[in-house]
């Protein structure tokens, strides 16, 4: 791949996306666990041929946020002025709907490759069924070859002060009305190449499109693995306890290194059981004072950001405290709240339940609490892992 020049990426994300239903705009939407704008962005944030992420939304910081336009072109114009207004503008710049979360690093190379050697060039996928040219009656007027017919995908691609200056003269002109940025090129009387899309790269538009992108990406994590996590605290000076997440008033305090925070170390032992990666002590030694009263929030968010590195989600989190005091009962909701926020997890997918060990032991004598957890989480299968007998 060529990237001795500036290469730039504009990601269009300022529609409602109405066609998709009911709900937030489409790219705001949860798809595996990620919302569709951050999949769409991630591949061009990653790239090591680009320079610069634009992004032409309203009210999301990620990156470079511009506000969008009335209309997918406006939008596209203002991502365009944003990089015009900026310390060094790019060579090239790649357009990209927000609604394409599954674009490649493969397909973004070419697109760079392609803008450099034509000035202008979209990815397109030949068309798999017959076309019907259909009149206003209704019937059909004309069967086009599919030879000669493609589907045009993005990230487009074009030199940057030839896009620039096209889109400034359609906007003087009063054209708003160009679907895609290849159409406005082609007004402009640029001539556009094309380059081998990926039909994986797919624009998300009606429910059933993201039903069924989330069934496939479901079937991918079939690699379902449970952990398994405990963990204890004595009782000390003190007038409160952190459970859970959430600041319990009580008479006595937690002897720990970090706030002591039982139900959360017991949660984050066993996502790493799950990952088979250690235990909490060797991800956070207690010998390390930089983890001195440290809020435990911290440790689980860490957790979930591991799962998230290998590709993977959580499907499902489970804690039972142990102990005759405080009562866990009055602050179960709450508990399962905080972890929800914590991990990003809807409650449907988190559990919090309580028992006593009638008396018995450490707990019974109400010198301690101790709490255990489950967690099952889902990664990508890895046949080379299974086959060599490695551990991730």
């Amino acid at each position: 791949m060529t990237t001795s020049k500036r290469a730039a990426a504009i990601i269009v994300a300022a529609g409602r996306g109405l066609r998709a239903g009911a709900g937030a705009p489409k790219q705001y939407r949860s798809l595996g666990g990620r919302s569709v704008l951050s999949r769409a962005m991630a591949p061009f944030c990653n790239h090591e041929g680009i320079v610069a992420v634009h992004q032409a939304t309203e009210g999301l910081a990620y990156r470079a946020p511009v506000d969008g336009g009335a209309t997918r072109q406006a939008s596209v114009r203002a991502g365009l002025e944003a990089l015009a207004a900026g310390p060094e503008r790019p060579d090239v710049v790649l357009i990209h709907d927000a609604a394409r979360a599954f674009v490649t690093p493969a397909v973004i190379s070419r697109a760079i490759d392609a803008a450099q050697a034509s000035g202008a060039a979209i990815p397109v996928v030949p068309v798999a069924d017959t076309i019907k040219l259909v009149g206003e009656s209704g019937a059909v007027e004309a069967t086009p070859s599919r030879a000669h017919l493609r589907i045009a995908q993005t990230p487009q691609a074009f030199a940057f002060e030839a896009i620039l200056d096209a889109h400034r003269r359609a906007a003087q002109d009063g054209r708003d009305d160009f679907t895609d940025d290849s159409a406005l090129a082609e007004w402009a009387g640029l001539t556009v190449a094309t380059f081998e899309g990926d039909v994986a790269n797919m624009k998300l538009t009606t429910p059933e499109d993201f039903a069924r992108e989330e069934a496939r990406l479901g079937a991918a994590l079939g690699d379902i693995r449970t952990g398994t996590g405990y963990d204890v605290h004595a009782f000390g000076d003190g007038d409160h306890l952190m459970l859970c997440g959430v600041r319990v008033p009580f008479n006595r305090g937690f002897l720990a290194h970090s706030d002591g925070d039982v139900g959360l170390h017991a949660i984050v032992d066993a996502i790493l059981g799950a990952l088979a990666d250690g235990d909490i002590g060797s991800h956070f030694p207690p010998s390390d004072p930089k983890w001195k009263g440290a809020a435990s929030d911290q440790f689980l968010v860490y957790a979930v950001d591991l799962v998230k590195q290998r590709g993977g989600r959580i499907a499902h989190l489970e804690v039972t405290m142990i102990c005759e005091a405080p009562k866990i009962g009055p602050l179960r909701e709450s508990m399962r709240n905080r972890i929800a926020e914590i991990t990003g997890l809807p409650l449907s997918r988190i559990a919090v339940k309580a028992t006593t060990s009638e008396r018995l032991g450490f707990t019974g004598r109400q010198e301690g609490i101790a709490a255990t957890a489950s967690a099952t989480i889902r990664l990508p299968w890895d046949d080379n892992a299974l086959l060599s007998g490695g551990s991730k």
